[in-house]
């Protein structure tokens, strides 16, 4: 399907180290499992949640941080309409709490699910209580500012103009279209 020789897979499954047998192939149980090891799924990684509107509550209903390498352990969020609500069997917090919540939990990653003119501001906050791991949905690439960060950045705007191109190609323009 992806258009590669098995020669090409054994040689990318090498880089990682030797989990085939020479004439038998590979026990494909233990190829996942190392391939998650190698990945870090298996590390459950403290996470913080901040911002819990639409797209926050969504993402933390609906992802699942377990199998991802992540525990999700507290979501934050500034607004009095938000804090107390449970998402998740997680009670939204404010985010005035974060330092005393980070110090006694020590998260290592965060979501962040902020306006990009916060964003700033609160990856400063999260790194001095020695957050430096992100999933950034705020639109401000914190690697601009943020040495030794490490983050992905989730544009969906991007994503979607990716989709609008796939169908462009599959799909030419007729005439009678504008």
């Amino acid at each position: 399907m992806m258009q590669l020789t098995a020669s090409q897979i054994r040689q990318d499954l090498n880089c990682f180290g030797g989990f085939g047998q020479q004439g038998y192939g590979y026990n494909v149980a233990a190829l996942h499992k190392e391939i998650g090891n190698i990945m870090g799924l298996d590390r459950h990684m403290p996470m913080v949640l901040i911002g819990a509107g639409n797209l926050g509550r969504t993402i933390a209903r609906h992802m699942d941080f377990d199998s991802s390498g992540f525990r999700l352990i507290g979501i934050f969020d500034n607004s009095v309409h938000i804090v107390g609500q449970t998402i998740r069997d997680l009670v939204v917090r404010d985010a005035a709490e974060l330092e005393d919540f980070c110090r006694a939990h020590t998260p290592r990653a965060a979501v962040l699910c902020i306006p990009k003119e916060v964003a700033f501001e609160t990856t400063q906050r999260l790194m001095e209580l020695g957050v430096n791991c992100f999933w950034n949905f705020s639109h401000y690439d914190l690697s601009l500012d943020f040495e030794g960060v490490i983050v992905e950045n989730v544009h969906l705007g991007d994503s979607l103009m990716t989709l609008s191109y796939q169908i462009n190609e599959a799909y030419p323009k007729t005439e009678n279209q504008k």
